[in-house]
């Protein structure tokens, strides 16, 4: 068992039965537990976490903003669940001997070069596109790839489709094949 866990890297099929299974448990711990089956998902958690932070700076816009109205301001289980997920991640990367700290990945300095600045920069509106585009969609790719294509949903499935196609002209924009 100790062997598995100090493993560098995992068997992706192992690993994508175990969100399986993960995603099936959270269906069944939030039914018995809350009378309703939630599914697994963060970019409201994202949200909340910003209403968090902005209920302290400006009390007055959040009680008057209709997203917070119909989304409570809460630490819930999903955002407890991202907070497990980093953790999850950090905890392996230690017991795999792969973590270390990066301020520019070379991947990132290969292309772009090696200015932290520069990488923050870009990462800050990566990330925004990205939780833009999550609330555009109405919800993740965990939300909408594992919970949604679990129920079968056809929203879901198409953004699934979106979501592999625009990472994929994302890479090829920013990485060029045979620019390496």
């Amino acid at each position: 068992m100790k062997r598995w866990l100090t493993l560098a890297q995992w068997n992706p099929y192992l690993a994508g039965a175990c969100v399986g299974i993960l995603a099936v448990l959270s269906v069944l711990v939030t039914s018995l537990v809350l009378d309703k089956g939630q599914y697994l998902g963060a970019s409201t958690t994202f949200v909340r976490a910003s209403g968090l932070i902005e209920q302290v700076v400006s009390p007055d816009h959040v009680a008057a903003n209709s997203y917070f109205q119909k989304e409570k301001i809460k630490v819930d289980w999903q955002m407890l669940f991202v907070i497990g997920v980093f953790g999850g991640a950090l905890l392996s990367a230690r017991l795999g001997r792969t973590a270390r700290l990066e301020w520019v990945p070379p991947v990132w300095r290969e292309r772009f070069g090696p200015s932290p600045l520069r990488r923050a920069v870009g990462a800050f509106i990566g990330g925004f596109i990205l939780l833009f585009g999550a609330r555009l969609a109405g919800g993740c790719p965990s939300g909408h790839g594992m919970s949604g294509n679990m129920q079968l949903a056809v929203s879901s499935l198409l953004a699934l489709v979106f979501f592999i196609l625009g990472a994929v002209l994302a890479a090829r924009q920013i990485y060029p094949p045979g620019d390496h």
